[in-house]
Formats: structure tokens, C-alpha cells, sequence
């Protein structure tokens, strides 16, 4: 049988990035099968799960995998923290990356590289039977040079502990992206949700400088307002919605017709659906 290494799917949003581009993403919350392939289909280059805060679980994200490669797209889970497994599992799965969140020391930074990078980055658990490996299909170098170079592995800045030790943090070998959170930190400066304050434009200002500074990549969550100004500093991943708002604004705009037209109805008029 020939090797299946044409299988192996390239990072699209490492590409991008590697070649000085922004790469986009949407959250998704809703972990039903049907609006995730809407979301792969609609053309993101990648699409971000989460296990920290929803009830996605691991039976949602065989068929998650699946359906993003399919499509082209790449899928990023964000892990529960706990032990190895939960971080190594979805590299398993074949999904793109992982994103730990609330990373707050160097040391964490090198013990998750460890645990999710195999030689001579750390010392990852090696199976190589599942998706990632093809079944055990290709050869064991192959497959680690493989996931070293093709598997992201991000860790979330969102607390003042990692926003305070983000120049170790960034000089741990096999951490290939920082995220940062500005929603977790804006409640730590006792500003809640208030992400344009300047305490977190400074923060956020601080994560890209020394992420470049690294030779790492800088990610965050935006907004169209705030888009131009984090690509300037250097964000070359950026989280630009959520199906959650798609979903709110999808529904209003189609209610807001449908009161246009009942309202032009009772006026004895017309109106544009």
C-alpha cells in the first residue's frame, strides 16, 4: 500500500502566517454538526472549539476534524487544563491545534511543550495509530516531523501572572503562538469587558511586541473597529466573530423584516422583504 503522506494536511493558517499574511477565525459555541459544516463551508480559514467552557466532547470533535479538512479549513481546540491527555487528544484527533488558556509562568509554558511536542521539541506521548499518524500508516519520523512543524500549539495570555512573565513564556521552543485575552484580564484590572481601556491596549500592545520579538505569532480576539490597529502591532491571527453573534444578528435582522412587512401590511402598503 503507499504511504498516505499526501493525506497529511498542511496548516492553513500557518502558511498564512509564515508568509506575513492574517489568517482569520471564527468561535463556535454550538457544537451541533450542522452549524459547524455551515461555519467550515462559509470560507474561514480556521474555526475555534472549546472544551474550557462549553460541553463540547470528544465524540463532537471526531466529526469536527473530519468535516474541517474537508473543507479546507483548519480547527483549533481550546482544552480543558488538566492533565496531558486533555491537551494531546485532539492532536490525536487530527485537529490543527491546540490553545491552553490562562498560561502564567515559563515553566508552564516548557511543561505543556513537553507534553505536546515530540523530539527533539519534548518528549509528547507517541502513539501514531489514530488520525493524525494515518493508523499508523506513515513512518514515526515522518509523523513526528510531521506534527512538529503542522500542529500549533498556543497558549492564552489573559491573566496580569502571564502577562507579567510573557518574555519567558515566549522563549520556550515548541510554543508556536500567544494569545491574547483581553476579556479575563479586563476583569482582573477591575474593568470588565472594557477591552478598548488603554490599561488593555497597553497589555495587548506588550503580548505582540515580545511574541515578535521571539519568533512567535501573535493572536488575539477583534473587532472590525479594532482590526487595522491590532495587524499594526503585529496580531497575525485574529478571531474576527462568534457563531453565537452570527446566530443574534441573523435572527433579529430576519424578525425586524418580518415587522417591516406585517407594519407595511396594516398601513394597506407594501414593503421589500
Amino acid at each position: 500500500m503507499e504511504k498516505p503522506y499526501k493525506y497529511l494536511k498542511k496548516s492553513v493558517i500557518l502558511e498564512k502566517m509564515r508568509s506575513g499574511q492574517v489568517a482569520n477565525c471564527l468561535k463556535l459555541n454550538v457544537s451541533n454538526q450542522a452549524a459547524f459544516e455551515i461555519a467550515a463551508m462559509s470560507g474561514i480559514d480556521s474555526m475555534w472549539v472549546c472544551r474550557e467552557h462549553t460541553a463540547n466532547d470528544w465524540n463532537n470533535l471526531e466529526p469536527q476534524s473530519a468535516v474541517a479538512k474537508l473543507y479546507g479549513c483548519d480547527l483549533i481546540v481550546r482544552v480543558e487544563k488538566g492533565s496531558y491527555s486533555d491537551m494531546v487528544k485532539p492532536l490525536e484527533l487530527d485537529t490543527t491545534g491546540i490553545m491552553i488558556p490562562h498560561v502564567r509562568s515559563g515553566q508552564e509554558a516548557m511543561d505543556i511543550a513537553r507534553s505536546t511536542r515530540f523530539y527533539p521539541l519534548g518528549e509528547r506521548a507517541w502513539d501514531g495509530g489514530n488520525a493524525d499518524g494515518k493508523y499508523c500508516a506513515i513512518d514515526t519520523q515522518r509523523y513526528m516531523e510531521y506534527s512538529n512543524s503542522e500542529k500549533l500549539v498556543i497558549v492564552q495570555i489573559e491573566n496580569p501572572d502571564g502577562l507579567a512573565a510573557i518574555e519567558d513564556i515566549c522563549s520556550v521552543d515548541g510554543i508556536d503562538m500567544v494569545f491574547f485575552g483581553p476579556g479575563d484580564l479586563s476583569q482582573s484590572y477591575g474593568i470588565p469587558g472594557q477591552i478598548t481601556h488603554p490599561r488593555i491596549a497597553e497589555a495587548r500592545r506588550i503580548v505582540a511586541e515580545c511574541a515578535q520579538r521571539h519568533g512567535k505569532f501573535a493572536g488575539t480576539v477583534t473587532t472590525p473597529e479594532l482590526l487595522p490597529q491590532v495587524i499594526a502591532e503585529g496580531y497575525r491571527f485574529v478571531n474576527i466573530g462568534a457563531d453565537v453573534h452570527a446566530l443574534h444578528q441573523s435572527y433579529a435582522a430576519e424578525l425586524e423584516r418580518f415587522a417591516s412587512v406585517m407594519n407595511a401590511t396594516a398601513r394597506g402598503g407594501t414593503a421589500a422583504v
